[in-house]
Formats: structure tokens, C-alpha cells, sequence
């Protein structure tokens, strides 16, 4: 889809992430013009998961012969921190826990939005699924991508949950 490019916001609207933001690597989606029917504050299910297109595969591939996406969000959002608390403190609450998913494309909701995280679109990509240990590298990479934008304080929308 012309739409769905990389670093466009979705939210999943099924399965285990349903219900919190995450960050599309690639995604389809068949019926365009009902985003522009629905408002932001009336979505059609209640606990939804943002997320960023990262790499998107219209065709699918052997493993997956479906269209679907790649995709990162967060698991575990940072806390609330205030000007009393200890700087390690901080730190500890400044946290993200991320995720990285291929996901179908009618689990998948475009926004209006977008989320530039520079450096993810080679260290993600479907042969990262293969072993665990490249998993677990991709994740700690998202990881600091996610925390530096969070500190920077670029894109406050996307590091808390959606409220509805």
C-alpha cells in the first residue's frame, strides 16, 4: 500500500500487543478510506497498541505468505518521574521495554502519524527472526533508539498509552 510506508504509526487492534503502542516495520491495510470516517477519539475497540512501520512486505514470502509487517513497540512504557526523585531513580523509571513482530496487515490500524527512528531499517529485518540471538540484539537495539527519543523528548504522544 502507497500509504503504509516506513515509520508510519499503527495500532494493533489483535493478539497479545493489542492494547499498547507499537512501531511498525511493515504493514497493509485494505480499506483507506474508513480512517477518514473514524475520529481519533472514537475508535471502534477499546485497548489498542501503537505501533511503527519499520519494513513493510505487501507480497508476503515463504515463511509468512500474507502481507504483513514488521513491526516495534513498547512493551513496558517508562514512568511518571518528578523533580524530587534521586537521578538514578530516574533512570530506573526512564526505562522502555520494546518488542519486535511480524504482524498481519488486518491486525493493523494506520494513524495520521509518523515516528522517525534513524538507524533501525538494517538492524531489523525478517532474517533477524532466525535465531534468538539476533532477535535479542535487534531488541537492545530498538531499546536505545527508544530511550534516546524518549530523554531527547522528541514524540511524547508515543511513550505513553493510549487513553480512550
Amino acid at each position: 500500500m502507497k500509504f503504509l510506508k516506513v515509520g508510519r504509526v499503527a495500532i494493533i487492534t489483535r493478539g497479545r500487543y493489542a492494547g499498547k503502542k507499537n512501531w511498525n516495520v511493515w504493514m497493509h491495510w485494505t480499506r483507506g478510506s474508513e480512517l477518514d470516517r473514524i475520529g481519533e477519539g472514537e475508535m471502534l475497540m477499546g485497548k489498542k497498541n501503537q505501533v511503527v512501520i519499520i519494513q513493510p512486505q505487501d507480497t508476503g514470502n515463504k515463511s509468512h505468505p500474507y502481507p504483513h509487517a514488521l513491526v516495534a513497540g513498547i512493551e513496558r512504557y517508562p514512568q511518571q518521574i518528578t523533580r524530587r526523585m534521586s537521578k538514578t531513580r530516574q533512570d530506573k523509571r526512564s526505562k522502555v521495554k520494546p518488542f519486535i513482530k511480524i504482524i498481519n496487515y488486518n491486525h493493523l490500524m494506520p494513524t495520521r502519524y509518523t515516528l522517525e527512528l534513524e538507524g533501525l531499517k538494517g538492524v531489523v529485518t525478517a532474517d533477524t527472526f532466525k535465531e534468538v540471538s539476533q532477535r535479542e540484539d535487534a531488541k537492545k537495539t530498538v531499546k536505545k533508539a527508544l530511550e534516546e527519543r524518549y530523554t531527547s523528548g522528541k514524540n511524547r504522544w508515543f511513550f505513553t498509552p493510549l487513553r480512550f
